[in-house]
């Protein structure tokens, strides 16, 4: 297993890093959304949906997802900061932030249809159009932030086989402890420290150490969220179409509690003045 991820691994990060930085906006744009329909149909096996659903779910989220790409590319043509989207964001960290939370310390479980469809497009539209703008602004800084989460998981990881004792949340991740976090906090401390250092706008600096230690910790968030939704739904993965990861979700889930995160903070607090 370990040896499949690895391979995995060094094949999908050369091929996203050429498509970040080198696609044209309108192919990244569609890469986004066939990444986003992809990550409705496993939504759609979490959720337990019918195949007359799924089908509808799978169109209306092409539909969605391809207008708001539609109007937002458009936007930033003329302000790479535009706010048009500002408000979907910011629905995005108030449902990471308080309802999410809440669903893990009450293990709620979403019966509705139509209720777990929202939250599949709140879960995944937001994310898709943060991937779209911070590449927009920077793509180096769009790698900058996923790399928060990529040190956080993989000291969360070390940290917590080496020294883990006490369980996070143990009836939904029983292998998440606390140490894990801890450790993770630390390393992406250091990290924003680093980023800290070398960066040369002053508007920056004041506020970037916070806003990653929160994504960490959102992170955390997304993938118990995840986990809490796997386990409701009795599956190890949320599909299989990278070998040894498992699925699209299961690749970004703390993408999806943090991007929107990130891409809120920048317009609220670093948007360069007119």
């Amino acid at each position: 297993m370990l040896k499949t991820r690895i391979l995995t691994a060094v094949i999908v990060l050369p091929l996203f890093l050429a498509a970040l930085f080198f696609l044209q906006d309108i192919f990244w744009a569609m890469l986004l959304l066939i990444l986003t329909i992809i990550g409705s149909r496993e939504w759609s096996n979490l959720a337990k949906f019918s195949v007359k659903n799924t089908t509808i779910y799978m169109i209306l989220t092409t539909l969605i997802g391809g207008e708001l790409l539609l109007l937002l590319s458009q936007a930033v043509k003329f302000d790479p900061y535009s706010s048009v989207f500002l408000w979907l964001y910011a629905l995005s960290v108030i449902f990471w932030v308080i309802g999410v939370p809440y669903f893990l310390k009450q293990h709620v479980l979403i019966k509705s249809p139509m209720l777990l469809m929202l939250v599949g497009w709140l879960v995944l539209i937001p994310t898709c159009l943060a991937l779209y703008q911070l590449r927009i602004i920077s793509p180096v800084l769009l790698l900058g932030f996923m790399a928060t989460i990529w040190i956080s998981d993989t000291a969360a990881y070390f940290s917590g086989r080496a020294f883990g004792k006490r369980k996070l949340a143990a009836n939904i991740s029983p292998g998440k402890t606390w140490e894990g976090v801890a450790g993770a906090m630390v390393a992406v401390l250091i990290y924003g420290l680093i980023w800290d250092y070398i960066a040369t706008e002053d508007h920056i600096t004041m506020t970037l150490i916070p806003l990653l230690l929160l994504m960490a910790a959102l992170g955390i968030i997304g993938d118990l969220f995840e986990s809490l939704l796997k386990r409701q739904a009795g599956m190890k993965d949320s599909g299989k179409i990278l070998p040894g990861h498992g699925g699209i979700l299961d690749r970004i889930d703390a993408l999806t509690s943090t991007l929107p995160l990130a891409i809120l903070a920048l317009l609220i607090f670093y948007s360069p003045p007119l």
